[in-house]
């Protein structure tokens, strides 16, 4: 662009995106508006004008025009908003996992919203498959921390927020690790003043919803909900169905003595602790996943409703015709979404105004 190049980097699982001469010369760093996700910057290599997509968990996708000789950058196109992204508050923290691990943990609120100790607060994570959680936009998280929740993203291992290292620190025998990330996520929101057991909840979905699944049996007192969706929670039968066979790179085969003891060690449906308080659960699947097939979060909930966790309710929600959410209409989203909210502002005693 204008007798320069572009260089697009994920530092910290932001974007950040810089400018060099076409020997090597770094120039200077674009400006973006905040922790977010960056994308584009093509166009014509003799123009000094090129494009780019911006987004955050408070900023739906907008395009900017960048001057790469000025480093100008200016609004060319964007959506029109009935809320304003300013009253929203993006900011990164870290903390430390296992093996003094440092992990990235993004923090989004309401601008009017104070770490008081019991705040609401709902934890995303993934942590596998070397897929990095990046801080990008979605009406539905925006929409709980327009309750008054806090939304909190962790990059955990097993992701690549930091290369092949950082995937295999968490696949294989070393998946104990994301489990201890989420743990810590936590702990250090608590450090941090935000919240408390009572008022923290956690969601993941697909390897996350194992996530969950894994997190809450080893530490049910730490959380008030939880929401597993589509969750690969039978770990020594996942790939006796569908995709399941191609997920033995990150998980293991469960035919391998070595691995079926790490499997079955930390297998959502075989560790569910039989006495004792439990987080208040609503599981979610489709009945016609064909990726996740049902039959994880069946076998899941029917044990978790037998066993012996003390009063909090273990629900599932079932949709028809629907899969693994590829494709879900909006009108479906719309309606677990809202079920997901009302069931953990309920459970993390989320006041919400009228």
């Amino acid at each position: 662009m204008g007798g320069h190049l572009i260089v697009e980097t994920m530092r910290d699982v932001a974007s950040a995106i810089s400018v060099y001469t076409p020997d090597g010369a770094f120039v200077r760093e674009v400006e973006l508006p905040g922790l977010g996700v960056a994308s584009g910057f093509g166009g014509d290599p003799e123009r000094s004008e090129t494009f780019y997509a911006y987004e955050s968990l408070n900023q739906p996708p907008a395009l900017y025009r960048y001057d790469v000789v000025t480093g100008e950058s200016t609004v060319f196109r964007a959506p029109d908003l009935t809320f304003n992204p300013d009253d929203y508050v993006v900011s990164q923290t870290f903390y430390e996992s296992t093996g003094g691990a440092r992990i990235p943990l993004f923090v989004a609120h309401h601008r009017d919203v104070d770490p008081n100790g019991v705040r609401p607060t709902l934890i995303y994570g993934y942590g596998g498959f070397a897929i990095t959680r990046r801080p990008d936009f979605d009406v539905r998280r925006l929409q709980w921390m327009e309750m008054g929740g806090v939304y909190a993203i962790a990059n955990l291992r097993g992701g690549s927020a930091y290369g092949r290292d950082w995937h295999d620190a968490g696949r294989l025998a070393n998946k104990q690790n994301v489990f201890d990330d989420f743990i810590n996520a936590g702990h250090a929101l608590i450090d941090m003043g935000w919240t408390s057991p009572d008022h923290l909840a956690i969601h993941g979905r697909s390897n996350g919803g194992l996530l969950v699944g894994a997190v809450a049996n080893q530490a049910p007192d730490l959380f008030a909900a939880a929401l597993p969706a589509v969750g690969v929670m039978d770990m020594l039968r996942f790939n006796q169905f569908t995709a399941g066979r191609f997920w033995v790179d990150d998980y293991g085969n469960p035919q391998d003595p070595e691995m079926f003891d790490v499997l079955y060690g930390y297998s959502p449906y075989h560790n569910i602790p039989q006495t004792g308080a439990y987080p208040a659960t609503l599981i979610t699947t489709a009945d016609t996943d064909d990726r996740v097939v049902p039959g994880h979060s069946f076998k899941y909930a029917a044990a978790l409703q037998a066993a012996q966790t003390g009063d909090a309710p273990t629900l599932i929600r079932i949709e028809t015709r629907a899969g693994h959410g590829a494709g879900t209409p909006v009108s479906k989203l719309i309606e677990e979404a809202a079920d997901r909210w009302a069931f953990i502002a309920y459970h993390t005693g989320l006041e919400i105004e009228e």
